[in-house]
């Protein structure tokens, strides 16, 4: 991977070439080896080893340790992406594509494996600000954008009604996963958010937003 791309998931018919099925076999040892003993101590060397691979295989596959990383929190996120690139193309009213949406972003952040992951980025972006780009870019700059050309469409079918498509989408975000996102990253979280909770605060945020953009444009800053 070339970090700071935005690499949406291969759609594939039939059996996953060998050579994929390897590159995802050493991305399973990557995470689990980075995972158990952190970014610094965890070297090529050592993932190839666990992999069962020569060094040079796998710098056939990563470039380095840093897109090594990466490819692992992209790995690990793809699922996330997948979800919400169906829902945008599911020709569902604006109401449902909204709320399932709330519903894989709050999910993917009570994710045990995740935010372990991007506390490693955090970290690490210190040293080398590319990786936070490239996650930034694969992950929340993706999502925003996508939302987007969805509100843009949806303004076309009178379903959406504010002049700024990007900045609503920004907000519903925001509203949708408030503080969390810092919270899970700063500590662990006291408890998984349970699907009654989660439901709870995606319903809000979505009537919040129709409230404000589902109706004719009445004036103001985001109408």
């Amino acid at each position: 991977m070339s970090i700071g791309g935005d690499t949406p998931p291969r759609r594939r018919d039939g059996p996953v070439p060998r050579g994929q099925k390897r590159r995802s076999e050493i991305l399973a040892v990557a995470e689990r080896t980075l995972l158990r003993q952190g970014f610094t101590e965890t070297t090529m060397q050592r993932v190839a080893e666990e992999a069962g691979a020569s060094k040079e295989t796998l710098y056939r596959h990563f470039n380095s340790k840093d897109d090594l990383l990466i490819e692992v929190v992209l790995a690990r996120t793809q699922a996330l992406r997948q979800a919400l690139d169906a829902n945008f193309e599911s020709g569902a009213p604006l109401a449902t594509v909204l709320r399932e949406i709330g519903r894989n972003l709050l999910e993917a952040m009570g994710n045990d494996e995740v935010i372990p992951l991007l506390r490693i980025v955090v970290t690490e972006t210190v040293r080398n600000p590319a990786l936070g780009l490239a996650l930034f870019t694969a992950g929340p700059e993706r999502t925003t954008r996508r939302l987007t050309a969805y509100l843009e469409a949806a303004k076309g079918r009178g379903d959406f009604h504010g002049l700024d498509a990007e900045l609503a989408a920004s907000l519903y975000i925001g509203a949708v996963l408030g503080n969390a996102s810092l919270l899970n990253l700063l500590r662990p979280p006291e408890h998984p958010m349970e699907a009654a909770e989660i439901d709870r605060r995606v319903d809000e945020a979505v009537a919040l937003f129709l409230d404000r953009y589902g109706g004719p444009a009445q004036g103001g800053a985001g109408r």
